[in-house]
């Protein structure tokens, strides 16, 4: 354990970790520091100098906080604790000084800048500069980077702090951009003009300090004191990343990241961030029923009666889509089972074994990945799957962490040991006894999900499924299962309830009722749709790739006559005659929780008892990855211009030959 040592801070003395930095030695003890370079997750800078602070009987000058470590202080001369001084005359001028330098070259477009409202310039020079300039010549005028169709760039605001350029090399993993330049001639840039390749480079915008890059799509929508917030989950992927939504009247404008150091620390993918549009584009806000083979417009009561008539008696099948909440899954459950049919969430053929957690969740945290020694990657491309759990992974591997992969050979945002594509490659793992194994979906799906698990179980007692359904892990721990696997309930089923599955097709023959939110492949196959509330637009519980439940808080309203998914399911139970046994969502979850008194712990993770799988003999095939675009992958994202954007520059950029020396 490392010795604390005591310092004195502005004449309070207290005892903080000597490898700490003073910058972080003062946030401990509740005393502000201004800074625009500085971040606690990236690598320091030390370059915009807003930091400064006092030591005394130190340098006759102001040193850099977020640059010296509290080790290097001296102590008095008689051996009284080094003292640091934050707001000492030394320190009040260095820090005008400084912010009147800033601002020379910084143009005067506060009207007109995104950033107004939400800046740390004008926040800081309002309480750290002086009301005048001593400045009468030009600014300097910088030309505008075209970083692609998210990020909107106005160099001219530029304060060199370098943030942005630190978080694509150190967290994104790609080095596209730089710094050139001395003096006035230095200026941000990316490689050669290119547009940035990387599913988190929306994070630079939350990163600037400044209005030098904001968010394209959300330009010019709002100023933040418009806006309600709503803090809530995310479901692109099964992350479960932490989001601020932010909405102007009944419409989102914007996604944010929530800090979460056991999830998606202050990350999010541009997925998560810039989706939003697809939640007003293509909804379902009328119930319809297919009449001469044609979809009409109905009311509600008309709807509920048509699904009602064709149920009765006839054998009914539930399937559970990726993006439905633990509430709407347990609902259809209750329902199904009244009706004596058979429910599935595993629509995409993965047949996992759901009264075993230890065996569809694994027992590693997210968190766990940061300080791993060895990493196994197994079925799973994690930076289109899971852009922010890849960025751990990274973190793990530029402290040292061995990586392997099994699988095709792939562009990552590290360096790894291909350990082959096939099965057999399984059979040649030697790992160590800490090694960290992620399943990925690539891996489970040809069949022998069991003989995959039970293999890596053998290997190693510390595993991560990697799933890439919001709402999967959450609808296996309520038994959301059949017997038979997905084709056979489909296939003996004269009703299918298809409750938001839009990434299968459903054959012809069995009269289908569909839920859900969008006008999308499952919408088109239907004979009753029930329009419903997207993610943002109701209150759920998800639980996510590590197992951990999460709420959803409702950010909005679901468009025209949608409604929320699981009154839609009592609602239909009523006109059935076989009522579920809650009448509001408090006390369905009272239900829930009864069954399964986990979920009610939001955001702990349960240990998981470890139940190891019998051995079975593993197919001979090739390890493949999910076959499905990152920006295309759910009925939202479909929808989204943005995401269409995004998904036909990736395609692209794959088809493009490189030219090599």
């Amino acid at each position: 354990m490392t010795e604390l040592r005591k310092i004195s801070i502005d004449g309070t003395t207290v005892e903080v970790d000597p490898g700490m930095t003073l910058i972080q030695a003062c946030e401990d003890v509740g005393v502000e520091i201004p800074r625009f370079c500085y971040h606690e997750r990236l690598s320091i800078a030390g370059n915009c100098r807003m930091c400064l602070v006092e030591v005394v009987g130190g340098p006759p000058k102001p040193t850099a906080s977020c640059a010296m470590q509290v080790r290097d202080l001296r102590s008095g001369p008689d051996g009284q604790p080094p003292e640091i001084l934050t707001n000492s005359a030394m320190v009040k001028k260095a820090r005008e000084g400084v912010m009147e330098f800033l601002l020379i070259n910084h143009p005067l477009d506060c009207p007109i800048c995104d950033q107004g409202g939400e800046c740390d310039l004008q926040d800081q020079a309002v309480a750290y500069g002086v009301d005048f300039s001593r400045f009468r010549e030009a600014k300097r005028a910088s030309v505008d980077l075209d970083l692609g169709p998210l990020v909107d760039t106005h160099m001219t605001r530029c304060i060199s702090c370098t943030r942005c350029v630190r978080f694509t090399t150190e967290v994104a993993g790609i080095s596209q951009m730089g710094q050139t330049g001395r003096g006035e001639d230095s200026e941000i840039t990316s490689y050669l003009g290119e547009s940035l390749d990387s599913n988190l480079q929306g994070n630079i915008i939350d990163l600037c300090p400044v209005g030098a890059l904001v968010s394209k799509p959300y330009a010019f929508t709002a100023r933040p004191w418009e806006l309600r917030k709503t803090e809530t989950i995310d479901v692109m992927d099964a992350l479960g990343a932490n989001i601020r939504v932010d909405t102007k009247g009944r419409e989102v404008v914007r996604i944010l990241p929530r800090n979460n150091d056991g999830v998606n620390e202050e990350w999010i993918s541009d997925k998560t961030r810039f989706v939003w549009d697809g939640l007003r584009l293509q909804r379902l806000d009328v119930p319809y029923v297919r009449s001469d083979g044609k979809l009409q417009a109905a009311s509600w009561d008309e709807a509920l009666e048509a699904a009602a008539k064709a149920i009765g008696g006839k054998k009914i099948t539930g399937l559970i889509g990726d993006l439905v909440s633990t509430e709407a899954a347990y609902s259809l459950k209750k329902l199904i089972e009244n009706l004596k049919g058979s429910i599935e969430c595993r629509v995409d053929g993965v047949d996992f074994p759901s009264d075993n957690r230890s065996a569809y969740v694994g027992n590693v945290n997210i968190e766990e990945l940061d300080v791993a020694k060895e990493i196994i990657i197994i079925g799973a491309d994690p930076v289109n799957e899971s852009p922010v759990l890849n960025s751990r992974i990274r973190k793990a591997w530029l402290n040292g962490c061995r990586v392997g992969l099994i699988g095709p050979k792939t562009e990552l945002t590290y360096s790894y040991e291909h350990l082959g594509e096939d099965r057999n490659a399984l059979e040649r793992l030697e790992l160590t006894e800490d090694a960290i194994i992620i399943i990925g979906m690539g891996a489970l799906s040809e069949g022998d999900t069991h003989a995959i698990i039970a293999k890596c179980m053998a290997l190693s007692k510390r595993i991560l499924v990697l799933h890439t359904a919001a709402g999967r892990v959450g609808a296996l721990d309520i038994g959301c299962v059949s017997e038979d696997g997905i084709s056979s309930v489909i296939n003996e089923a004269e009703v299918v309830f298809n409750l938001g599955v839009d990434e299968q097709d459903i054959p012809e023959g069995p009269f289908v009722i569909y839920q859900g939110s969008h006008g999308d492949r499952g919408a088109h196959r239907a004979d009753v749709i029930f329009p419903s509330a997207a993610y943002t637009e109701e209150n759920g519980i998800y639980v996510n790739t590590e197992g951990r439940p999460q709420l959803a808080i409702r950010a909005g309203f679901p468009p025209g006559q949608a409604k929320e998914n699981w009154a839609i399911l009592r609602a239909l139970s009523g006109v059935i005659g076989c009522p579920l046994p809650f009448d509001t969502q408090a006390s369905l979850r009272d239900k829930l929780y009864q069954e399964f008194p986990h979920l009610a712990n939001t955001n702990d993770i349960p240990e998981n008892e470890w139940l190891p799988i019998k051995i079975k003999k593993l197919k001979n095939k090739t390890i493949k990855y999910s076959n499905f675009d990152f920006y295309m992958s759910n009925p939202i994202a479909r929808a989204s211009k943005v995401m269409s954007e995004l998904s036909s520059r990736a395609k692209l950029r794959t088809s493009l030959d490189v030219a090599t020396e």
